[in-house]
């Protein structure tokens, strides 16, 4: 597969996604767990470049192999803490829209409350957006993977 452009970024659009990502960190969500929620979010969007993206991202931050290799199962590992599982359902639940899913179901949303403040949840919600986002994008465009922006 070949990319279907070779620049798909203006100043501008760098300058957005900056500001985007710098409101994404000021929520307080350690930056491990915004890395799984993006590449959870790829993975379901078939996103290879993101995933690549993320993982490269999440290993900087500290994250083990073991972790990123079972985010895709993380429902059937004991690898994930319950802040953690609340995080990628709700990354699920948001991803899943077009598959006819419920989305965002209040017991996903509650749980998700419960260990999350609203600056945090208001962090880990745009994540989740940007990711479905770029991922379009990416799709869209035939972006490669191998690439960190």
């Amino acid at each position: 597969m070949e990319a279907r452009m070779k620049n798909a970024t203006s100043p501008d659009v760098m300058t957005a996604v900056r500001h985007l990502h710098k409101a994404i960190g000021a929520g307080g969500v350690d930056p491990r767990l915004l890395s799984l929620l993006h590449l959870r979010t790829s993975q379901i969007n078939d996103c290879a470049p993101c995933v690549f993206s993320s993982i490269m991202t999440a290993k900087k931050a500290g994250e083990t192999d073991e972790r990123l290799h079972h985010v895709a199962v993380w429902r059937e590992t004991p690898f994930f803490t319950e802040e953690e599982r609340a995080a990628l359902a709700l990354a699920e639940a948001a991803t899943r829209l077009q598959d006819g899913a419920p989305g965002v179901t209040d017991e996903i949303w509650d749980a998700a409350a419960d260990h999350f403040t609203e600056d945090q949840l208001s962090s880990i919600i745009l994540e989740i957006a940007t990711t479905n986002f770029f991922n379009r994008i990416n799709r869209t465009i035939r972006e490669q993977a191998g690439k960190t922006w």
